[in-house]
């Protein structure tokens, strides 16, 4: 079983921020996931003009799918500097959208705080 500081040490090693263009930069913020199944993804946040970017749970998630996987039992994203940042609204309504299951999937919030998707996104707009 993967333990939080795991989580924590898995998604804070991929943490790498480089400059990919004059206007575009990735690796600031990292995020690892553990499936279900047992299984960790990570990924990085590509930040770019227009919106067109992603976040690092967005990078994990779309590792874990191609894998066949949709259950996040935990997930975790650390910046650059080793702080914990929670999933933005955006990554909380894809983490659900992806299995409704996903509502109880732990995040870990620092300072050894724990949360589930469910806690974080109140007053959801779909029936699930």
């Amino acid at each position: 079983m993967t333990t939080d500081d795991e989580l924590y040490r898995r998604a804070k090693e991929r943490v790498s921020p480089r400059e990919l263009s004059e206007d575009s930069s990735a690796g600031g913020v990292a995020s690892a996931l553990v499936t279900e199944g047992g299984r960790i993804y990570t990924g990085v946040c590509i930040d770019t003009p227009c919106s067109m970017g992603f976040c690092a749970e967005h990078n994990a998630i779309g590792s874990m799918i191609t894998d066949g996987e949709s259950a996040i039992a935990s997930i975790v994203a650390v910046r650059w500097d080793g702080s914990i940042l929670p999933p933005c609204g955006r990554c909380r309504e894809f983490i659900f959208q992806v299995n409704p299951l996903n509502l109880r999937t732990r995040v870990l919030l620092g300072d050894q705080r724990v949360s589930t998707i469910e806690a974080l996104l109140p007053e959801r707009w779909s029936r699930s």
